[in-house]
C-alpha cells in the first residue's frame, strides 16, 4: 500500500509524475476543479434553493460568500480520492503554481477534509530533479493567493450572470458578457469602427531606375522641387493631408510629367550614409507571447496553442506555461549556453549570461519563462521522433526560441542614398548583414505582413557621393492609404498584455468565447458581427467602467494586492458592486432606462435621394431598414464593407422582390431568383399553405447576375441521380453539400473537384472517383485530429476527429457533430464533453430501413 497521496489535475499529468516516484506514493487527478459555483438551478441544494441569491451562488449582502457545490459528475471521482486518502499517511498538493492551480488545492481540502498531514508541492517543470527539490522543499497552501483566485472568480460571476439578463433583455437571447471579455470585444469593435470611419486618400510616386559603375538600383521619389512627397503615413484616417505646407501630393498627371522629364537623362549620387547595427534576440517565450508568436508562426488559435502547450507540460517537456516572466533559471541559462557553445560555436555565445525583466504590467518575477524542460535540454530530433506532430512543432518554436534569447547579437550595415535627377530626389536603402548571431537559430514573427521583407538582407551595388548614374526607368504608381488593420488573435492578445488587461493565461478561453458569440474570422483577421456593435454600445453607454480599459487594468492590480496580502477581497469586491456607481445600481438603472430599439440600430448612411439607412440588430441576425422596408444583411458581412450602396442595392432588390427567370415547363411554376440571410439562391414557385418550396443555393463562387433560366433549372434538379452502381446496385448521387460539391454511393462519398461537375459527371468517372483512396489519411476513414483527454464521467478517452461529413467528437461510443460556428481548434475537453452529454440526451432518430428491391 502506498504510504503517500499525491493529487495533481489531470490524469496526463499523473502518469508523468508516476515514473519519477516509486511504489511508496500514489498519484491521482483532481481532473481539474472538483467543486465550483452551481451552473444550473438543479446543481443547487436543496436546502439553499429558496434563498433568492442562490441561483448567482455568490451571497452578496453576507459578505460574498460563494454557493460551492460539487458537480453531479465530479461525485463518484471524489469519493474514489477519498477512498485514496483513507489509505494513505501523507498528503501531497500537486496542482499547478499559479492562482488557479492553489485554488484547487484549496478546494480539495475543503472537500477532503484530511486527517493525516498535508503538504503543498510546487514545481515548475516535471522532472526528476524537479520533484525532488520540491518534496525536500513542500510547503502550505498560500491563501493569499486563493483569495485572489476566489475574489476573481466571484467578479467573474457577478458580471457574468447580471449582465448578461440585460443584453437577452435588450439586444437578443444567450448572449454573454464578462468582466475582460467585454473589454477585449470592445478592442475589436473599436478597430472596425476606425475602418468604418476611415476615408481613403489618393497619393501618387515615381519609381525610378537607375544604373552607376557597379550596377543598378531602384528608387522611389523623396522630394519634388525642395518639397517632400507625401506618402500613405503623411495623411489622416480622414485622408486629410496633415502638414500641407511641408509635403506636396502627386497625382498621376504631375508623377507622369516628373516621369517623363528625368526618363532618359543623367542623375547624380549626391549622398551615402552607412552606419552599423545590431539586432538584439528577443526574450524567452511568456504565455501571451507564446500565442502570439504561435499565431503568427503557425497561424494556430490561442487555445490550440495552450492545449499543445498544456500537453508539453504535463508530460515533461517544457516548464509551465501559465506565466508572465520572461527570467531563466540559472540552470537553464547554463543548459542553453553550453548548447550554444556545441552547436554554434564561441562567435555566437556571449560573453556573459542575457538577463531580461518583464515590460508587461503586473509580472510575476518569481516565476520562470517558458523554455525546455530540465538541465539538459532534449534536442529537436528527438521531439520530432518522439512527439505527435503538433507538439513537436510548439516545441521546435520554444526550444529555438530560448537558444536564441542566449545568443550573440546580429550584426551588419545599413546604407542609405540619395539620387538627385532634375527637381526631384529619389532615395532608397540597403541592409547587409555580418554577422547573424541568434538569428542562425530564430527569428520573430512579425504583426505587419510586409514587415519580414523589410527585415531581410538588400544589399545595394557600390556608390559614391558626385558620381553620375543613368536613369533607365521613371514609373508613375498610384497608391491608396490603408485603413487601421484589424486585430488578430496575435494583435489582440498584444493588445490585452499592454493595456494590463486580465491575464495572459485566460486569453485563449476569452477569445474562443468571442468567436463563439461575437467575432467571425476573415483570413486571421478577427471581425465583429453587428451584434458586437449592438453590445457595446449599449455597455459604453449604460456600464462605460466595466469596458473602460484602465478600469479594467487597475482591477487586474488589485487582485494582484489579493495575492501579496495587501489588500482585502471583500473590500475589493464591496466597492465593485455596491460602490458609488457600483454594479448593481448602474445595472438597475439600465433595466429601467436602456431602450432597446436604440441600442440596436447602427446608423449606415443616407442615400443619394435622402432616404436614411439603418443597421439593426434583430432576435433572427442583423438586417438593413429604411422607411418601411427591411432587408437581410448576408450572412459574415464584414461592417467596414457594408457601404450605403451596396446596402440601397440590397434593399431594392428586397422591395423588387424575387426575379422571375422564368417557368419549369415540368411543373409550370415560376423560377425565382432570392436574396436571403445566407446569400442568393433558387426557388420553384411560393409557398403553398404551410408546404415550403424547393430551393437550392448558389454554388460556391456564382454571382446572382450569372443566373439564368437554364443554371435555375439545374441548381434545382440537385441531388443528381446518375443511376445504379454497376457491383453495388446502390444508387450515385451528385449534390451540392455544406463542404462543396460531392458523389456518393452507399457509405462512400468524395469530393468533386469543381462544381460543374455536378452536372456532367458520368457513371464511369463516378465510379473511378468512388473507388479512389480518400485523401484525409493513409488508411482511408475518419482519422484523429487530437486526443482531448478523457471524460470524467465515464473515463473514456475523448477524441477530435476529422470526419466524412466535417469534424466531430467521440468518446469511442457516442459521436456528436460541431456545430457550424464552432471552430475545431478552440474546442476544449469540457466543450466536447458537452456535445457528448447532449448528443446521449437527445431522442433517437427511429432507423430507416432499406425496401427489398421489387417489392
Amino acid at each position: 500500500m502506498a504510504r503517500n497521496l499525491v493529487i495533481v489535475e489531470s490524469p496526463a499529468k499523473a502518469r508523468t509524475i508516476e515514473k519519477f516516484l516509486g511504489k511508496d506514493y500514489r498519484v491521482e487527478a483532481s481532473i481539474g476543479h472538483i467543486r465550483d459555483l452551481p451552473e444550473r438551478a438543479a446543481d443547487i441544494p436543496a436546502a439553499k434553493r429558496k434563498e433568492p441569491w442562490a441561483r448567482l451562488g455568490v451571497h452578496v449582502e453576507g459578505q460574498f460568500e460563494p454557493l460551492y457545490v460539487i458537480p453531479a459528475d465530479k461525485k463518484a471521482h471524489v469519493k474514489t480520492l477519498k477512498a485514496a486518502l483513507a489509505e494513505a499517511e501523507y498528503l501531497y498538493l500537486a496542482t499547478d503554481e499559479d492562482r488557479e492551480g492553489e485554488s484547487i488545492s484549496w478546494h480539495l481540502l475543503e472537500v477532503l477534509k484530511p486527517k493525516v498531514p498535508v503538504k503543498r508541492l510546487v514545481f515548475h517543470e516535471i522532472t526528476k530533479t524537479a520533484l525532488e527539490r520540491a518534496l525536500a522543499n513542500p510547503r502550505d497552501v498560500d491563501m493569499d493567493l486563493v483569495e485572489a483566485q476566489e475574489t476573481r472568480r466571484i467578479l467573474d460571476r457577478l458580471v457574468g450572470y447580471q449582465v448578461s439578463p440585460l443584453l437577452w433583455r435588450k439586444i437578443r437571447p444567450q448572449l454573454s458578457a464578462g468582466r475582460v471579455q467585454s473589454v477585449a470585444l470592445r478592442l475589436v469593435v473599436v478597430r472596425e469602427r476606425e475602418r468604418m470611419a476611415f476615408t481613403s486618400a489618393d497619393w501618387w510616386d515615381v519609381l525610378g531606375g537607375f544604373r552607376g559603375a557597379h550596377g543598378d538600383v531602384d528608387a522611389a521619389i523623396v522630394s519634388w522641387k525642395g518639397k517632400k512627397v507625401a506618402r500613405g503615413k503623411d495623411f489622416s484616417d480622414e485622408g486629410v493631408l496633415n502638414n500641407p505646407s511641408k509635403n506636396v501630393v502627386l497625382d498621376e498627371a504631375s508623377s507622369t510629367e516628373i516621369g517623363d522629364a528625368i526618363r532618359g537623362s543623367e542623375a547624380r549620387v549626391v549622398q551615402v550614409e552607412e552606419k552599423p547595427y545590431q539586432d538584439k534576440p528577443a526574450a524567452p517565450f511568456t504565455t501571451s507571447t507564446l500565442q502570439q508568436e504561435a499565431n503568427r508562426k503557425l497561424k494556430w488559435t490561442a487555445r490550440r496553442t495552450m492545449n499543445v502547450a498544456q500537453r508539453l507540460y504535463q508530460t515533461g517537456w517544457i516548464t509551465y506555461m501559465r506565466t508572465d516572466s520572461v527570467t531563466l533559471s540559472q540552470e537553464a541559462i547554463a543548459a542553453a549556453r553550453s548548447l550554444i557553445k556545441e552547436a554554434y560555436g564561441d562567435p555566437y555565445l556571449p560573453s556573459k549570461p542575457r538577463l531580461y525583466k518583464s515590460k508587461a504590467k503586473n509580472a510575476q518575477e518569481a516565476h520562470e519563462a517558458i523554455r525546455p524542460a530540465g538541465a539538459v535540454f532534449r534536442t529537436l530530433r528527438q521531439a520530432e521522433s518522439e512527439l505527435e506532430r503538433d507538439e513537436a512543432r510548439l516545441f521546435t518554436l520554444i526550444w529555438k526560441r530560448t537558444v536564441a534569447s542566449q545568443m550573440a547579437n546580429a550584426e551588419g550595415m545599413l546604407t542609405q542614398v540619395r539620387i538627385e535627377a532634375g527637381d526631384a530626389l529619389f532615395g532608397t536603402g540597403g541592409k547587409s548583414i555580418r554577422f547573424p548571431g541568434f538569428r542562425r537559430a530564430y527569428v520573430e514573427g512579425a504583426d505587419d505582413p510586409g514587415a519580414e521583407l523589410m527585415d531581410a538582407e538588400r544589399l545595394l551595388p557600390t556608390m559614391t557621393v558626385g558620381e553620375g548614374v543613368e536613369v533607365t526607368k521613371a514609373e508613375a504608381r498610384g497608391h491608396q492609404t490603408e485603413p487601421p488593420r484589424r486585430l488578430t488573435e496575435a494583435t489582440l492578445i498584444k493588445e490585452l498584455e499592454a493595456k494590463g488587461i486580465g491575464r495572459p493565461s485566460t486569453y485563449a478561453s476569452i477569445i474562443s468565447k468571442l468567436q463563439s458569440e461575437y467575432l467571425f474570422k476573415k483570413g486571421s483577421a478577427l471581425v465583429p458581427q453587428f451584434t458586437a456593435f449592438a453590445v457595446i454600445t449599449l455597455l459604453e453607454k449604460n456600464l462605460p467602467w466595466l469596458v473602460d480599459y484602465d478600469f479594467t487594468a487597475r482591477m487586474e492590480a488589485r487582485l494582484d494586492d489579493v495575492a501579496l496580502g495587501q489588500e482585502n477581497r471583500i473590500k475589493v469586491l464591496d466597492l465593485f458592486y455596491f460602490g458609488e456607481n457600483g454594479l448593481k445600481d448602474t445595472l438597475e438603472t439600465a433595466f429601467e432606462k436602456v431602450d432597446a430599439r436604440s441600442v440596436c440600430t447602427i446608423p449606415l448612411g443616407v442615400t443619394a435621394d435622402g432616404k436614411a439607412i439603418d443597421i439593426r440588430v434583430g432576435k433572427w441576425g442583423p438586417f438593413l431598414s429604411s422607411g418601411e422596408v427591411t432587408a437581410d444583411i448576408p450572412e459574415d458581412t464584414p461592417p467596414d464593407e457594408l457601404s450605403v450602396e451596396m446596402a440601397a442595392a440590397l434593399l431594392k432588390a428586397r422591395e423588387d422582390g424575387p426575379r422571375v427567370l422564368g417557368t419549369c415547363e415540368e411543373t409550370d411554376k415560376q423560377i425565382l431568383l432570392c436574396n436571403g440571410r445566407f446569400g442568393a439562391y433558387v426557388q420553384l414557385g411560393e409557398p403553398e399553405g404551410k408546404t415550403k418550396p424547393k430551393r437550392a443555393s448558389l454554388l460556391k463562387g456564382m454571382e446572382p447576375e450569372e443566373v439564368d433560366l437554364e443554371m435555375g433549372l439545374k441548381l434545382l434538379s440537385l441531388p443528381r441521380d446518375i443511376g445504379p452502381h454497376p457491383r453495388t446496385e446502390d444508387p450515385v448521387v451528385v449534390s451540392n453539400g455544406r463542404y462543396g460539391p460531392y458523389v456518393k454511393s452507399g457509405d462512400t462519398s468524395r469530393s468533386l473537384a469543381k462544381p460543374e461537375d455536378l452536372f456532367t459527371l458520368t457513371m464511369d468517372e463516378a465510379v473511378v472517383l468512388l473507388d479512389t483512396a480518400p485523401t484525409r489519411g493513409r488508411k482511408g476513414g475518419p482519422q484523429a485530429i487530437r486526443t482531448m483527454g478523457p471524460d470524467p464521467k465515464t473515463e473514456r478517452e475523448v477524441k477530435l476527429m476529422a470526419g466524412r461529413y466535417g469534424p466531430y467528437v467521440t468518446d469511442g461510443k457516442t459521436n456528436a457533430s460541431l456545430p457550424k460556428a464552432a471552430d475545431p481548434d478552440t474546442l476544449d475537453l469540457a466543450g466536447a464533453i458537452e456535445l457528448i452529454r447532449k448528443k446521449e440526451g437527445a431522442p433517437k432518430r427511429p432507423r430507416r430501413t432499406r425496401r427489398a428491391r421489387g417489392s
